[in-house]
């Protein structure tokens, strides 16, 4: 029929959607008194070119697989149905068993399994973590660097491994808390690139700013930039081969 007479039966246009002289009009269920198809009683009646089936026990089973915004106030369902739907349903079944095999437990535990060993994951990755700053700050089975004073200030340079650029926030902190008042400054050797972060206590952060040792540090590692606080800041190099004139650089800054 023509557009306005279906829309005159109360059918459903899509908003900016363009339609021919003569379109599909979709019926499907009964509603009491939903005012839409000949009868006033129709439960969906739409406007539409697309490809459709005689009647909606012809889609049996359906899977959906997402959705998404295709424009605005308009989601893009994404669907499998019939034997392709099944297929999707066994092939599946057939992940979670072998998923449920090789956790050793049942299908129905295996969402209770994952969230145990994600745990146990967490856990011991925090470990790791704990255990990495304990060996940096003991200077990794070497003698740590003792601080030096540069103009009046308590300096505290070092060079890690094992650690990464992550890590070294924290161990920062746990250095600035040693010296009592001093800066920082600690270079990761991550294997093949290089991890700075610098740190000033508060008492010092009007005369120093850890960003001007990490900068002056990172251009002698190859890196360009680094930024943060005056009292903690971080920055990258392309390599940590060049450490002790990154660690003579941070150490002019602080001569002035």
């Amino acid at each position: 029929m023509t557009p306005d007479d279906a829309r005159a039966l109360g059918a459903q246009a899509l908003f900016g959607e363009k339609y021919g002289d003569e379109v599909r009009v979709v019926s499907m269920g009964r509603e009491e008194g939903s005012g839409k198809g000949t009868d006033k009683n129709t439960y969906s009646l739409e406007l539409c070119g697309g490809t459709h089936v005689r009647q909606t026990g012809d889609i049996g089973a359906f899977v959906l697989l997402g959705d998404s915004a295709s424009s605005a106030g308009v989601r893009r369902i994404e669907a499998l149905t019939g034997a392709e739907a099944l297929t999707w349903l066994r092939d599946q079944q057939t992940a979670l068993a072998g998923i449920a095999e090789g956790l050793k437990t049942s299908t129905a535990d295996v969402p209770e399994r994952v969230r145990s060993l994600m745990e146990e994951r967490k856990s011991l990755s925090n470990e790791v973590a704990q255990l990495r700053r304990e060996l940096a700050m003991s200077g990794g089975g070497a003698a740590a660097p003792e601080a030096i004073e540069v103009n009046g200030v308590k300096f505290m340079a070092q060079v890690l491994q094992g650690v990464t650029g992550k890590d070294l926030p924290a161990l920062v902190d746990e250095f600035k808390a040693s010296l009592g008042t001093g800066a920082v400054l600690l270079i990761a050797d991550t294997g093949g690139k290089a991890a700075v972060a610098g740190g000033v206590t508060a008492d010092l952060t009007d005369r120093v700013s850890a960003v001007d040792l990490v900068k002056a540090a990172v251009v002698e590692l190859g890196g360009k930039g680094g930024g943060g606080r005056a009292d903690m800041a971080q920055g990258g190099g392309a390599s940590a081969e060049n450490a002790d004139a990154a660690i003579a650089a941070a150490t002019a800054i602080l001569k002035g």
